[in-house]
């Protein structure tokens, strides 16, 4: 048979999963292609552009010469798990040392689709923070789930009670909380966490926590685990990863902690995603989660001024920039430069006349009114890179 007598399906033709239809390409990526396409800096997508600790990056080679390139075992290196054990009690005091607590996995985002699709039903609805990272939207789609939002309104983005007690109901099986948020930076305070312990413990859902900026808090704030509260470590499954902390974040290192039988649940699915995470860069991994606290306060200092950089540019621009308690980004406010809509903005107005990409949170939200004019800038880029983006943008109020 020849190639001409093959069938093929039109393209067009194809559908997708029907439950993804309305997502479309993430966001991130549509506005990382237009800044390799247009020559703009790329303040839309959270990555570094500078290397993580030196330490970490060798312990890799060394692994990678020494022959470790094999399938890990399925629940991570015992080094790497042993390093997560030692770490949530060195920063929080939290004990997962019983057998099972603790689970690698390929990045937070693996951690996040594998419990999602693992402890959802059809008909379960989650509840999130609005703005939310998009992932938590379209995995709930994919488990059949429903979401219920909690909007936070720019620029404080504190959290309302009344708001976030309407989205509790006997059907909320989940909980997912980010915290520190992307993208707003804010540390969620004790008397928030309080609040939504309470309200999970009285509706009997899971909370799933994504803490992947936990070391990255400025300003002297203090980021408070949601497992470390009365009564929430049987209910709390914790996600972090390696990538925003050490700069790291092609290598897709993660892992679940929580109570045995919930992570137990979550590997049920783990194992038919990527099986296993690369091998070589777990034992490195466990390197950085062991450097001392002098290191981390060198990551989280230098983070800080980046930060401080890319406010005071955005703000001599022209925007309303908030400033973020911590993470990789910046929420400003584009309307004082006659915008109307942050997509288009984004998509023409600033690569065109400033050389520079961010992107529009109304991405992150269900309300379209919530964020029309808000666009994140990343900050996790080297400061002769964040000054160059701030003299263009000065382009954005001639």
């Amino acid at each position: 048979m020849s190639d001409a007598d093959v069938t093929r399906p039109d393209p067009a033709s194809i559908a997708g999963h029907e439950r993804l239809a309305a997502f479309g390409e993430t966001i991130f990526a549509e506005m990382s292609a237009l800044a390799a396409r247009t020559g703009a800096l790329n303040l839309g997508q959270g990555f570094p552009d500078t290397d993580g600790p030196a330490v970490v990056l060798e312990e890799a080679i060394a692994q990678i010469r020494g022959g470790r390139n094999q399938y890990s075992p399925g629940m991570g290196e015992p080094e790497l798990v042993a390093a997560v054990v030692e770490h949530q009690r060195r920063w929080y005091g939290l004990d997962v040392s019983a057998p099972g607590q603790v689970m690698v996995t390929a990045g937070a985002s693996e951690a996040l689709a594998a419990a999602f699709l693992a402890l959802l039903k059809p008909g379960d609805e989650v509840v999130m923070l609005e703005p939310y990272y998009d992932m938590y939207a379209a995995l709930t789609s994919l488990a059949g789930g429903v979401r219920r939002t909690v909007p936070m309104r720019f620029p404080d983005f504190a959290i309302d009670e009344q708001v976030l007690r309407a989205a509790f109901s006997e059907r909320t099986r989940l909980v997912i909380l980010n915290t520190p948020h992307n993208p707003t930076g804010r540390v969620l305070t004790r008397e928030e966490m309080e609040l939504i312990a309470s309200l999970a413990k009285e509706f009997d859902a899971v909370v799933v926590t994504d803490e992947v900026y936990e070391h990255l808090v400025f300003d002297d704030l203090e980021h408070i685990p949601m497992a470390t509260l009365p009564g929430m470590a049987e209910r709390t499954l914790t996600i972090s990863s390696a990538g925003k902390t050490f700069s790291v974040t092609g290598w897709k290192i993660g892992w679940v902690t929580g109570p045995a039988e919930l992570v137990r649940q979550v590997r049920s699915v783990k194992q038919f995603l990527s099986f296993v995470p690369p091998a070589p860069f777990q034992p490195a991994v466990a390197v950085g989660l062991g450097l001392d606290d002098a290191a981390f306060e060198q990551i989280r200092g230098g983070l800080q001024k980046q930060r401080d950089i890319l406010v005071e540019g955005l703000r001599a621009a022209g925007l309303t920039a908030s400033v973020p308690q911590a993470g990789y980004f910046v929420v400003a406010d584009a309307a004082p430069l006659g915008a109307v809509d942050a997509l288009d903005f984004c998509r023409t107005t600033l690569p065109a006349t400033a050389g520079v990409v961010g992107v529009p949170v109304s991405g992150f939200c269900d309300d379209p009114d919530a964020a029309r004019t808000l666009v994140r800038f990343a900050f996790s880029k080297r400061p002769e890179v964040l000054e160059e983006a701030a003299r263009r943008l000065q382009s954005l109020g001639s």
